[in-house]
Formats: structure tokens, sequence, C-alpha cells
């Protein structure tokens, strides 16, 4: 696990580095902000239709070659766009081309490696290795950026490409060598997971979330508060920039400290024991007040100090959330209601930023993340309550006599 952690950190920071370059190549090829938020769709849109499929892969075949082909795959297309990039020879058309391959790879590589991790810790600490890996994210993330800036100012824009080529390969040579821990989850390959009849289908990864109560009730909590909260980098920068009069240094002082508050949410959220949507929903309705108040701050500090935790809640809350998806389902469908997740996320992060974006025209920056903090914490306030609603009539209605005791039922499965 300590070298799937480390090959991780590097990977990210690589990757981190990577599209940090990639946005600053778009305009300076083409010259136009637009132009770069259509590469970014381009990589995410191919997560959209083929996740479930990606996901499938993963069920079916064995997880660490799955992994290593792909991160394999990655690499290839990064030095390729190194090289274009190297020999003056890249263009828009190719740029978008490769960025539809890696995504297109991503749905098969991100489920593979995220499942991989839980291979290497006993059951019960799953969700702990959930919130190391959340961790070594956040961590690769601030390195890559900041190595983004060195890497293009000393040694050129392909460097940044050829870097994470490299980093790709290292997590393929590391994936060889790892071992599954005592006591945890074993995945069914072999002629068992590649018979269609034995149900290792798209379908009943589809029909497993439809007819899940938890895993629906936690997709409705974070769509929510992806739609209408979290995206902190647009409507933070417009608060700061506007009603605040601060510059685009306060906005990175703000970004450092989101930056911050998501490493100390990892490091909580990787004490988890027990995750639950419960747990998920009432801190995402708490980070939706802490988004209220963050509304009305009338200077730069006190937003700085109630940055901290709103980041801090929206950490643990994805890493609880996390470890509830990826344990919920038996070991054999977890790729396909990773794969599901992943189209359903997409989906989201393409819709959330247009739509903030209209609420802020409309209500300004205080009024988005007020409005958005209240339908947040309204919407999970009526779903728990609903909840609570159906649970006590439930069980005040009295037993049938057709129904069959629950010890029956259990030595009948």
């Amino acid at each position: 696990m300590r070298w799937w952690s480390v090959a991780n950190f590097v990977s990210n920071a690589g990757t981190w580095m990577q599209m940090t370059v990639q946005n600053l190549l778009v305009l300076q090829i083409t010259g136009s902000a637009a132009a770069t938020g259509l590469s970014m769709s381009v990589q995410a849109a191919p997560a959209l239709l083929m996740s479930v499929l990606g996901g499938a892969a993963v069920d079916r075949w064995p997880r660490k070659l799955t992994a290593a082909v792909s991160q394999a795959a990655l690499a290839v297309i990064a030095f390729t766009t190194a090289t274009l990039v190297a020999l003056d020879r890249l263009d828009m058309t190719t740029l978008m081309v490769l960025a539809a391959v890696t995504g297109t790879v991503a749905t098969v590589d991100n489920p593979a490696c995220a499942l991989l991790g839980n291979d290497l810790v006993p059951a019960e600490d799953v969700p702990s290795a959930i919130g190391v890996g959340a961790l070594v994210f956040n961590a690769g993330r601030l390195a890559g950026a900041a190595l983004a800036g060195v890497t293009v100012g000393f040694l050129g824009t392909a460097a940044a490409y050829f870097a994470n080529g490299f980093s790709f390969l290292f997590v393929t040579a590391v994936i060889p060598f790892l071992r599954p821990a005592a006591g945890a989850v074993r995945q069914v390959t072999g002629r068992a997971a590649r018979r269609p009849a034995s149900g290792m289908s798209v379908r009943e990864g589809l029909a497993f979330f439809a007819r899940r109560p938890r895993l629906l009730a936690l997709a409705g909590v974070t769509g929510i508060s992806a739609v209408f909260g979290r995206n902190y980098g647009l409507t933070l920068a417009v608060l700061v920039t506007g009603p605040l009069a601060g510059g685009a240094g306060a906005f990175g002082t703000v970004s450092t400290v989101l930056a911050a508050g998501g490493i100390v949410g990892a490091v909580l959220g990787a004490r988890l024991r027990r995750p639950s949507v419960r747990l998920v929903g009432a801190l995402a309705a708490t980070g939706a007040l802490l988004q209220i108040v963050a509304g009305l701050s009338p200077s730069l500090a006190v937003l700085l100090v109630l940055v901290l935790p709103m980041a801090v809640v929206e950490s643990v809350s994805d890493t609880a959330g996390t470890a509830v998806l990826q344990t919920d389902p038996p070991a054999h469908l977890r790729g396909r209601v990773l794969g599901v997740w992943g189209s359903v996320g997409t989906l989201w992060s393409l819709g959330g930023p247009p739509a903030l974006g209209l609420l802020m025209e409309l209500a300004g920056p205080r009024g988005a993340l007020m409005t958005g903090g209240v339908v947040i914490a309204a919407s999970i306030a009526s779903g728990h309550l609903l909840h609570r609603r159906a649970t006590l009539a439930a069980s005040a209605t009295p037993p049938s006599k057709d129904t069959v005791p629950q010890p029956a039922l259990q030595t009948a499965a």
C-alpha cells in the first residue's frame, strides 16, 4: 500500500502538471478561452458515454493487468503528445483527438486503479485506504500545479508531457509487485467472470445501482451538492474579484486555503471506519450552511476563516461517499457500479458550472452562494424527513399472515 501510494502521488503530480500545461497550450495555439473549455469537455465526454463499459471491463478482466495496460496506454499518449509539441507539429485537431483517446482510456483506468488500491488492505481498512488515496490525490494536485510552472519555465511545454508519461510508466512498473492483503475482498476472475450468462453484463450493474436506495440517495446528495455548491473555483473567484474587491493574488490565497483544507479533510476521512450515506448528507448540509455564511462575508479575512472548514467538510464528505460507493456493492459488481457513477458524475461536472454561472448572472456571486446553500440544505432535510416517514410507516404496518418468518428466509437463502 505504501508503494501504491507513492506511485499514485507521482502519477497525480504528472497528470495535474499536464492538465495545467494543456490549458496553456490550447490558449497558445488558438488564443481562445472557449477552445480551452472545449478541450476539457472533449476529454471528459467519453466518461459520460463509456464509463459503464469501462467498469464492466474492470469486473471481467484481472485488475492488476487491466490497470497496468491502461497506465501504459496513457504513457504512450503522453509521449506522443510531447513529441508532437517538441517538433511543433501539434495542431488543435490532433490535440482534441488525443484528449478524447485519453478520456476513453481513463474510463477503464480510473475504476481499475481505485479498486486495485482496495485489494491491498483488509476489507475493514478499505475506508481508511480511500482516505489515504484522497490525501495522495490532493498532495499530487498541489505538487503538479506547482511543478507545471517551473517545468515550462525552464524546460518548455513538451517536458511536462514527457514527465507525465514517465509517471505513468512508474505506476506500470510498480503494479506487478503489488500483493493483495490477507483478508482483502477477492475479485472474481477467470472463466466464471467471462461468461455472459453469469451476469457479468453492463445491464446488471445499471440494475443494481437503480434498485439500491443507498446508492440512489448518495447520487442525489452528491448531485445536488455538485450543481449548487462545491464549484468554489468559480463562485469564490467571482466573489473575491467582485464584491470583495480582491485581485488574482487574493484568489490565489483562497485557493491555497481550499487545497490545505482538502488535505486536512483527507486525513480526517482516513480515520473513518463506518462511513454512511447519512454521514455524507450531514456533512453536505453542514457545507451548505457554511456556504450561505460565506456568501454574506463582509471581507476577505472573514471569507478565509470560512473557506478552511468548507474545504475540510467537502473532503471528508467525498471520502465517506467514495467509501460507501466502493464497499456497498458485492465484489463482482464494483467495477460496473463505479462505471455508472463515472457517467453520472461526468453529467454533473459538465452541467454544473453552466447552471451555476447562469445563477450568478441572475443573482450575483453572493446570491448564488446563498441560494445554492439553501437549495442543498433544504433538499437534504426534505430527503431525510421523507426517508424517516417511510421508515416509520413501514415499521407500523402489521405483518401479513402469509409473511414467511425471517429465519425461514435466511435458511432458504
